[in-house]
């Protein structure tokens, strides 16, 4: 009886046709999906032109199967056979696709001005009275604007804080002396490194013997919310001394001016004159001799000056104090003539010298008597002496104690 011949599906074929090119049923869901990457031929994007002929084409033969064998396996009748070659392939579901969300990037640290600008001031400054309002808003103005303040160092205190390092730009945290300016209700603190140039650093007890004085400062940091500032005086006297170097009235040798006593020692005395830091002595700021300039001058202080020279290259000002008042030594020979007797204090000793200050200011400058000896006068004491000789050269005149009065 001749065997009768069956059709396949067409199922059948394209089921047979997908496992002879290699596509299960993962494969068929992907190849569904359209790839961006593809191009219009079908390959991926950046694959070589040589690439599509190496693709199999639709009616390539499949390759052969692999000879295995079945152990223990019996064959299944024909229609069983026929109706497994009819089992659709079974799809996997995929999980549905999302867009992934684009990185954010951090968000940049606000500078100290940026939080500055984001204050809300008619919330923080709602309730205050109009004299601290006035305070805040001079604060404000110089933080703003550059422009510089006016106050006194009521006290020096050692701080903790952050220092930022003008080498690497890192903050570097350090405890310094830093001055206390408060002009009515808000502390301003001024750290030893915002209070000197560089290359013109002083010692600690310098800034510690400033209580009084009267500086310019400039406001660089503001804490509404706790109330206080940070200011640089440098930045200040950078402006004061650009003010000066730009007046020719100011500089020329013999103009007055004004200088501030920052800080007095029994020697020397530092003095502030439009930005510039100075050292003068005594001999810079009386004719007559001072044994302890602290008993006489003061931080705070404003005195008159005469410029005696300026460098504008190197920003270098000599002032001198004395020279605003006339040298008591003109006219001394004919008030205080040689051999007369005239009453003095000493001011001080030198050397095994007595200076010794005259009524009208003239200083004389004697030694003992052969009768006393240095034990016997202090500084302060009364004394009469005998006028000797001048020396018109050194400006100086030359005299004998002869007793204590």
């Amino acid at each position: 009886m001749p065997r009768k011949k069956t059709t396949e599906p067409e199922g059948m074929e394209q089921a047979t046709g997908m496992e002879q090119s290699g596509l299960t049923g993962e494969n068929v869901d992907a190849a569904a999906v359209p790839d961006e990457t593809a191009s219009q031929d079908g390959f991926p994007a950046g694959t070589p032109a040589e690439g599509a002929a190496d693709a199999i084409p639709e009616k390539t033969p499949p390759p052969p199967a692999l000879e295995t064998e079945a152990v223990g396996a019996e064959p299944l009748p024909p229609d069983e056979e026929e109706s497994l070659w009819n089992v659709p392939p079974a799809k996997e579901q995929l999980p549905p696709w999302t867009e992934a969300e684009p990185a954010t990037a951090p968000a940049s640290e606000k500078t100290d001005r940026q939080a500055f600008f984001d204050l809300n001031f008619n919330e923080l400054d709602r309730d205050l009275t109009t004299e601290e309002r006035q305070e805040w808003n001079s604060i404000y103005a110089s933080y703003r604007g550059r422009s510089a303040l006016t106050g006194k160092i009521i006290g020096v205190d050692p701080l903790s804080i952050s220092v930022r390092n003008r080498q690497t730009g890192a903050l570097d945290r350090q405890t310094m002396y830093c001055a206390v300016v408060v002009p009515y209700r808000v502390r301003i603190v001024i750290p030893a490194s915002e209070m000197w140039e560089d290359g013109q650093e002083r010692p600690d007890f310098v800034l510690q013997n400033m209580v009084g004085a009267s500086i310019d400062f400039v406001v660089i940091k503001v804490d509404r919310e706790s109330g206080f500032a940070v200011a640089s005086r440098r930045m200040a006297a950078r402006s004061q001394r650009y003010f000066f170097s730009h007046r020719p009235a100011l500089h020329r040798e013999g103009a007055r001016a004004r200088c501030r006593v920052l800080s007095v020692g029994p020697r020397r005395c530092l003095v502030e004159c439009y930005g510039h830091d100075i050292n003068l002595t005594q001999r810079d700021l009386r004719y007559t001799a001072i044994p302890d300039l602290r008993d006489a001058y003061h931080p705070g202080e404003e005195l008159d000056c005469i410029v005696k020279s300026y460098d504008a290259g190197n920003a270098a000002l000599r002032i001198s104090v004395k020279e605003t008042e006339s040298n008591p030594f003109e006219g001394a020979e004919l008030r205080h003539p040689v051999g007369s007797r005239r009453q003095a204090s000493i001011a001080g000793k030198y050397g095994g010298g007595v200076f010794c200050n005259l009524p009208d200011g003239t200083v004389c400058m004697c030694s003992y008597s052969y009768q006393h000896e240095d034990a016997d006068f202090m500084v302060g004491d009364t004394v009469i002496l005998a006028v000797q000789r001048y020396d018109t050269g050194k400006r100086q005149i030359y005299g004998k104690i002869l007793s204590k009065w």
